[in-house]
């Protein structure tokens, strides 16, 4: 895992407080010129045009009426909002002419939660759900989608905060599994995964230390938790799991990257419906 070296700070909605941090060190994301708007004019005409925000960066001390307007509408549309160093803009920028704001815009429009209890409905199954904590490697997030399309899942939710979000990089990794698997942005994992058991589902968080996963009870409604790929699941999040599973591990290093992980884990769950059913 790559050591991030730029140091950042976000505006982040009120959480408990051991889940928060006061600064995030980051480096300039992967992204394609259709999902990057910079400067000024360029970003409030895209934010009139319908565009949806997913993070906006700021320059460290820029402040006036523009700059004002323009975070208070990514900001209610839930997007993230970072204020950096000028020198990330520099990296960041593909025109050279940033004026202390890039913008990364949403690839692919979020789906409700609602929409991936419809498709476990009409296919006549138990749910199946990716829950991503903090996942930041835009082509992990793409695998892991198409792994849960491949493998039946209903749908895969993803944080606000600190983790990547629909971004063109993640849409091509897919493969095109964006067009068929629901994303769902959510505010809080641990939350959510509270609501969700309400709804029935059970959880399983990826971890090395867990129960191997042969042993452990995969079936009926289940939502898989995969964590960071540096820090793996957080605490809070970890607690709320029903399962801690690991994958069995015969070599010289000691972890498998976070889609491969998702993946194998994923087919699992595949193997033990399947032989419910038989």
């Amino acid at each position: 895992m790559d050591k991030f070296g730029t140091e950042m700070t976000e505006l982040l909605p009120e959480e408990p407080e051991e889940e928060q941090t006061a600064a995030v060190r980051e480096e300039p994301p992967s992204h394609t010129r259709s999902g990057m708007v910079e400067g000024r004019n360029a970003i409030q005409e895209a934010l009139r045009s319908g565009k949806t925000a997913d993070r906006l960066y700021v320059q460290d001390g820029l402040r006036d009426p523009v700059i004002g307007q323009i975070l208070s509408k990514v900001k209610k549309q839930g997007a993230t909002v970072s204020f950096v160093k000028k020198q990330l803009l520099d990296q960041m920028s593909e025109t050279g002419k940033h004026q202390g704001l890039i913008l990364l815009c949403s690839a692919y429009e979020y789906a409700s939660m609602e929409e991936i209890f419809r498709v476990a409905e009409e296919r006549e199954e138990p749910p199946f759900i990716f829950l991503l904590d903090e996942i930041e490697d835009p082509h992990n997030l793409g695998a892991i989608i198409r792994t849960a399309n491949l493998c039946g899942a209903h749908g895969v939710i993803i944080p606000k905060h600190r983790a990547v979000g629909l971004t063109a990089t993640v849409v091509k990794a897919s493969a095109g599994a964006v067009n068929y698997t629901p994303v769902v942005k959510v505010t809080n994992i641990a939350k959510t995964i509270d609501e969700l058991k309400g709804r029935g589902l059970w959880f399983a968080c990826a971890d090395m230390d867990g129960e191997v996963m042969y042993n452990c009870n995969l079936t009926g409604p289940i939502g898989l938790v995969i964590g960071n790929e540096g820090s793996g699941v957080s605490r809070l999040v970890r607690e709320k799991c029903d399962h801690i599973v690991s994958v069995p591990m015969k070599g010289n290093i000691d972890s498998l990257n976070a889609s491969v992980a998702a993946g194998v884990l994923a087919y699992e769950i595949v193997r033990q419906r399947m032989s419910s059913k038989g």
